[in-house]
């Protein structure tokens, strides 16, 4: 058996985390090698979510530095190489992601020899409003941008669903603050020429209010590409206390 970490990077997602917790297809992946633990980043919460993950059996691990998804993860990917797992699924716990599909990457890292795997929801099937219009323009748009930058296919950058070998990991080196996070970390996987993998997944409404800004955090994205393009590695990868 293989030990699997599952990391929720949240802020203020109490409603969605039991959701997300019961589809968690725990007899699938025992029956695939896998044993897994459940491991919530906080990212300074104020509605009970870290509390509600405690209840729901999941490890929580406190965000110490700024709020912003990108911290946090940051954060949460050294506790993740501290620890003895051997590989890591992250996805947002606000019921959008439907955590049946995590086999789905897992298959397709082990069969396929991928280091990184993503969800993509612009190749799956999406219920009726769990994306806005302008929301699944600027995805497409961010997209085709970052593949012309590094040359590597993918067919959803801002996807939060992914999959990574123990060695991914470690290979990564980020300082993203916000939501710009994912389109660094491939990035990285481009500029460390990781093998790089996809599949279609299901993908919901949201629970709860959403978080990420069309406009503002599409530029932030942006910028992160063009800027990572030129520098393999971060300028400043220091995490404000």
């Amino acid at each position: 058996m293989r030990n699997l970490m599952i990391l929720f990077p949240a802020r203020n997602e109490a409603d969605g985390l039991s959701v997300v917790v019961d589809m968690i297809p725990t007899a699938e992946l025992r029956r695939l090698g896998w044993n897994h633990r459940m491991v919530l980043v906080d990212g300074h919460s104020t509605d009970g979510t870290a509390e509600e993950a405690r209840r729901l059996g999941m490890e929580v691990f406190e965000q110490q530095g700024e709020i912003g998804k990108g911290v946090g993860l940051r954060e949460a990917f050294d506790h993740f190489l501290a620890s003895g797992d051997e590989a890591l699924v992250m996805l947002d716990p606000d019921g959008t992601y439907d955590a049946r599909d995590i086999p789905l990457l897992l298959n397709r890292m082990d069969n396929s020899d991928y280091d990184v795997v993503i969800g993509s929801r612009l190749r799956g099937k999406m219920d009726d409003g769990a994306m806005g219009r302008v929301n699944y323009v600027g995805n497409h748009i961010l997209t085709w941008t970052a593949v012309a930058l590094f040359r590597h296919f993918i067919s959803d950058l801002c996807t939060g669903f992914w999959a990574f070998k123990r060695e991914a990991i470690a290979a990564m080196h980020l300082n993203s603050i916000a939501f710009e996070i994912e389109a660094e970390m491939y990035a990285a996987s481009c500029h460390n020429k990781l093998h790089i993998g996809e599949v279609p997944i299901h993908y919901h409404c949201r629970i709860g209010t959403a978080k990420l800004g069309s406009v503002h955090d599409g530029i932030r994205i942006l910028r992160k590409l063009l800027v990572r393009r030129f520098f393999p590695t971060p300028v400043n990868p220091y995490i404000q206390d």
